[in-house]
Parts: C-alpha cells; sequence; structure tokens
C-alpha cells in the first residue's frame, strides 16, 4: 500500500466478508452502536481550525468527515428499513462529494454528532431486531446489483471505523 493510500485508507479497502454469521453480525452491529461515543472521542478537544484541515491532501476536512457520516448513515438506515418493508427496492445512490460541499458541512459539528447519536440508538435497535431472515432480505443497488442486509452492514461497520481512523490518524499524524 503506498502513502497516499495508506492515508486514504488506514484500516484497508472495504472487502465482502465471505461468511455473515450471527457472532459476526454481533460484532458489526456493537461497532455501529458504538459509533456515536468513538466518533466523539475522536474529535474531542479540536478546535475550528483542526476541524477544517484534511485528513489527507484533497480529501475531506474532519468536520466534512463528521458531518459525511451523519449523511451516509441516514441513507443506510432507510435502505435497511426499505428492505425489511419492500421486496427487494431500487435505491438510489447520492453525491457523496457533492453533499460534502454544501453549505451545512460547514456548520460546527455538534448538530452531526447528536444526529449520529440518535440515529444509531435506533439503528442498533433495529438490527439486534432483525432475524436470520431479515439479514437476507436486500436491496437492489443501481452500482452494486443486489446488496443483501449482511452485505449492507458489513459495509457501514466499515465504513463506521474508515472514517473514525480518517480522524484518529490525523490526530496521531499531527500530535493532536
Amino acid at each position: 500500500m503506498t502513502d497516499m493510500e495508506a492515508l486514504r485508507y488506514p484500516i484497508g479497502r472495504f472487502s465482502m466478508p465471505e461468511l455473515s454469521t450471527p457472532a459476526s453480525r454481533a460484532a458489526q452491529i456493537e461497532t455501529l452502536r458504538l459509533l456515536p461515543e468513538r466518533l466523539r472521542a475522536a474529535v474531542a478537544g479540536l478546535d475550528d481550525a483542526q476541524l477544517d484541515t484534511p485528513y489527507r491532501e484533497g480529501g475531506w476536512t474532519l468536520r466534512q468527515v463528521v458531518h459525511h457520516l451523519a449523511d451516509s448513515h441516514a441513507n443506510g438506515y432507510i435502505r435497511f428499513k426499505l428492505a425489511l418493508t419492500e421486496e427487494c427496492p431500487d435505491i438510489v445512490v447520492y453525491k457523496e462529494a457533492a453533499w460534502a460541499r454544501l453549505p451545512d458541512s460547514r456548520l460546527p459539528i455538534e448538530p452531526s454528532l447528536l444526529f449520529i447519536e440518535g440515529l444509531h440508538a435506533r439503528l442498533a435497535a433495529l438490527l439486534l431486531s432483525m432475524t436470520e431472515a431479515d439479514f437476507a432480505r436486500g436491496f437492489n443497488h443501481p452500482e452494486r446489483g443486489r446488496v443483501t442486509l449482511a452485505d449492507n452492514l458489513a459495509i457501514y461497520d466499515w465504513h463506521a471505523r474508515h472514517h473514525t481512523a480518517h480522524i484518529t490518524s490525523l490526530r496521531a499524524r499531527q500530535g493532536w
């Protein structure tokens, strides 16, 4: 992995697990349940100048990363609910980079931290209630094809760890 690749993917690129088991899903759900506190710890004490620092050259600022997590995980939550209530619905993608440039991505991070707390409380409760059959349900993604809810859980587990690591690895490199 090149230095730029390591900065872009501090925990490595996403790789779909070969198996989804109750134990692996429990660990993934725990990651999502703990994201709000881990994210809050990752940004604790950062000032505006630090929050406006990109995690890598050409990358998003830490502020944008926090707001992106709120945007992305809200979309993920909706995808879970759609797949649980409809028969393999078609979902829409959104332009993450364009969303990260919208004016609300320059706001203080506290509203997104609070949103993530509430969202993940509901998401964890929903995921913990799901059956084996529920995790086999899915949706049609325009770029990926059919995605099961077990696969969607794995994606969002990685996503939570990936972006938290953007923040913590920059902090470590900068000595913050």
